[in-house]
């Protein structure tokens, strides 16, 4: 809204009054407060005597900005010599807010001087009647602080009693936060090692692992002492001072402490000291000569029966009863992952040897060489599932053969072994790899619905320089030609055999003519994790060119060799690895080996 504006002479003080009064009425109709309308008036008194100090006429400029119901007009005042205007943007020299619209047109008419001498004193009269109010609060706080005083003194004693029994109460909750603090550490710590030492199926990665994390702070030595199965310690020695433990079976105490001996005799946690421990569930012994100085905590490691004792020299003078316990239960968990191991390695083991088992010893065909590798996992319980097999047929083609079977362990090296033999059983009746694949996918289906593997056979036929091959979702064959170029077989394969679908493989040929070779391999020789499996399959590319013709007729067997060196770098391996090599050989070289192999016969 366009503010109205009023402009007046400033030449006596009988004008500055008029001017005073008139801007009195406009606040007081404007419903200024009456505080602020008094700072308002007090403020503008002292400007227009200033004003009328300074000499020569003045001009008072006045901007009402009608406001509407929500109380935001306000009044603008400002005061400049005679002549001169404040510029547009400047800010007024006085202001006060007019919560409603003033009724009054301003300056338009005169006032008179009582009047405006009696609307002083109304203004006076409303401050010196908020001073008195001032007043009287003042003096009812002055009443209320006296009575507080009073109060302050009475309790002093009290509070000081108080702040005694406080004092208390915080030494006892720091003293309870330490041993709280000092609990939560021993339980994250256990949790830690716990999950350190189950990380791992190897016995001995377990220990290490064990000593790295508990010395030096919670113990200064770690002493470990396993029983192997005949119940002998693991430091071998004669049998003196045999003994018999908790469980009946025979131990030797050769070279270690009383307290360790105890252990394994009695089953139960020993400390041998100059004091008694008073460690929980622990038995107390003299202190051990190997350690006179320091007490020693020896503890039984057990799963299903006893494995051995953990024998720990204290970091300082004593062990802390709740390290103690701590360290009881980090050795029981530490017994149950030995336990864990051990039987994880007589499970590799047993996997192990039924996969080499059924492996098979490679003939030696007129015109072709062979060599084969099987590599098991290092890692985990992948073994199991990849086999290879070379044979012949009845009308004297012969059968190179390389799969994988879905899972590992026991189960797979089982089923590989069932798959393989099925294998053999349609190969007697001369079908060719695709048929052979077709009726392996139908008896997996039908009879073994829950098992599925990828294969690849290759047929390789005397005097014939190809190849019949046919695949199940299996990796593609690798062939180096005689001038060392080197392809993939990347037909698209079939699906895996054992996917619930009904499907007939189709037989696929490759030129393979004398000094050529083709690589069978699976998945374990090319896939990692960080890369995948094509640069897997490139680097076995370019590991068979590197070869030539001659050093692969003269020792086929150190070229796959080489080949895995190359592709592995002798590192640890979280599947099974299978590889097979065939090379046609030369008509000199067939001439020469022939020749050998008659010379053996006769």
């Amino acid at each position: 809204m366009t503010p109205t504006t009023h402009l007046r002479k400033l030449a006596t003080f009988a004008d500055a009054a008029r001017t005073r009064a008139a801007l009195d009425r406009i606040v007081t109709e404007g419903g200024a407060p009456a505080l602020e309308r008094a700072r308002f008036l007090t403020a503008l008194t002292a400007r227009l005597r200033h004003c009328l100090d300074q000499g020569g006429e003045g001009e008072l400029l006045l901007h009402v900005r009608q406001g509407t119901s929500s109380g935001d007009g306000r009044l603008d005042v400002w005061l400049r010599p005679a002549g001169t205007r404040p510029a547009p943007q400047e800010a007024p020299d006085l202001t006060c807010a007019l919560p409603v619209p003033p009724a009054g047109a301003g300056l338009r008419r005169g006032v008179p001087l009582g009047e405006a001498l009696l609307r002083a004193d109304e203004n006076t009269a409303t401050v010196l009647r908020l001073l008195d109010e001032q007043e009287d609060l003042l003096r009812l706080h002055e009443e209320e602080l006296h009575k507080t005083n009073q109060g302050v003194l009475a309790l002093h004693s009290d509070l000081e009693a108080a702040a005694v029994a406080q004092r208390e109460l915080l030494e006892a909750e720091r003293t309870a936060r330490t041993e709280a603090e000092r609990a939560r550490r021993l339980l994250t710590f256990l949790a830690d090692a716990s999950a350190a030492i189950t990380a791992s199926l190897s016995a001995t990665a377990v220990l290490r692992r064990l000593a790295d994390m508990l010395v030096p702070d919670y113990a200064a030595h770690l002493d470990v002492w396993l029983f192997d199965e005949e119940g002998a310690d693991q430091d071998g020695g004669d049998d003196s001072g045999a003994y018999e433990g908790h469980d009946g079976r025979a131990y030797r105490a050769r070279e270690h402490s009383l307290a360790a001996v105890a252990a394994a005799r009695t089953g139960r946690p020993q400390h041998a000291a100059a004091h008694p421990g008073g460690l929980p569930g622990t038995d107390d012994l003299p202190a051990s000569a190997l350690s006179p100085d320091r007490p020693l905590l020896a503890i039984p490691l057990t799963a299903h029966r006893l494995l051995g004792v953990i024998t720990l020299t204290a970091p300082g003078p004593r062990f802390d009863a709740d390290t103690g316990v701590m360290l009881v239960e980090l050795a029981r968990r530490v017994g149950i992952a030995l336990d864990n191991a051990r039987r994880y390695e007589q499970y590799r083991d047993t996997a192990e040897a039924l996969q080499r088992a059924q492996l098979t010893d490679l003939p030696d065909p007129s015109g072709l060489l062979l060599a084969a590798r099987y590599l098991p996992a290092t890692r985990g319980l992948n073994i199991g599932g990849d086999w290879y097999d070379a044979f012949l047929q009845p009308d004297g083609g012969l059968l190179a053969v390389i799969g994988d079977v879905t899972g590992h362990g026991l189960r797979a090296a089982v089923l590989m072994g069932q798959l393989r033999t099925a294998l053999r059983a349609y190969a007697v009746e001369n079908k060719s790899p695709g048929e052979i694949l077709s009726h392996l996918h139908r008896m997996l289906c039908h009879l073994q619905p829950e098992l599925y593997a990828t294969a690849m056979i290759a047929r390789f036929r005397p005097g014939e320089p190809e190849v019949v091959w046919a695949s199940a979702g299996h990796l593609p064959a690798v062939v180096r030609a005689a001038d060392g170029s080197v392809r993939v077989l990347d037909a698209k394969p079939g699906v895996m055999l054992g996917i619930p679908v009904p499907f007939t493989y189709q037989d696929h040929r490759a030129e393979l003519p004398p000094g050529s070779s083709m690589v069978l391999y699976t998945d374990g020789l090319v896939e990692r994790r960080a890369d995948g499996i094509d640069p897997g399959i490139e680097r076995l590319a370019r590991s068979m060119a590197a070869f030539d013709t001659a050093e692969l007729e003269q020792d086929l067997n150190a070229a796959a060799d080489a080949v895995l060196k190359q592709l592995l770098h002798d590192s640890e391996r979280d599947d099974d690895v299978c590889l097979l090599m065939c090379h046609m050989v030369t008509p000199a070289q067939d001439a020469e080996a022939a020749g050998e192999r008659r010379t053996a016969e006769g």
